[in-house]
């Protein structure tokens, strides 16, 4: 079984990092492969929705794992292909470990499994990037209001 594995550090705690995987009608918005994404329902186990990458065609995902501030896992299917997407957040000094995985199963993985897979090789460590990006600059707008909130309060 073929599995992709990116890790980076991001400067943000994993409460921001898990925040902005749970709103995954945003996830374009840190994803530069992803062009739409929802689910029918709370981000939980079980949960089904839709994802649409900016090449290819839309496909059906499900939640399958969810810790609340450590994990999920969404399973994108097709008929007889599935594509794993695991993600994993731990607190590190001074900010966050972010790992995501991608492994394929199902009886047509050996057909589908290697372009996808040098799709996700190319496009991983640009998605990682980009979130890195996206927490630490929403963290510091964060900061910023309420460092302006505080100002406020005192003048």
């Amino acid at each position: 079984m073929t599995q992709i594995e990116e890790s980076i550090h991001i400067a943000v705690t994993p409460t921001v990092i898990d925040q902005i995987w749970s709103e995954v009608d945003r996830w374009h918005l840190w994803d530069p492969d992803t062009k739409q994404a929802g689910l029918n329902g709370p981000f939980a186990v079980g949960t089904q929705g839709r994802i649409v990458p900016n090449k290819g065609m839309g496909i059906a995902m499900l939640v399958t794992e969810r810790t609340a501030g450590r994990s999920f896992t969404v399973e994108g299917h097709i008929p007889l292909f599935r594509i794993h997407f695991e993600h994993t957040v731990a607190a590190v000094n001074g900010g966050s470990a972010v790992v995501h995985r991608v492994w394929f199963t199902g009886a047509l993985a050996f057909l589908f499994g290697p372009g996808v897979a040098r799709q996700v090789r190319d496009g991983l460590p640009r998605t990682m990037l980009a979130l890195k990006a996206y927490a630490e600059k929403r963290n510091e707008t964060l900061h910023d209001g309420e460092a302006g909130r505080a100002k406020a309060t005192t003048a």
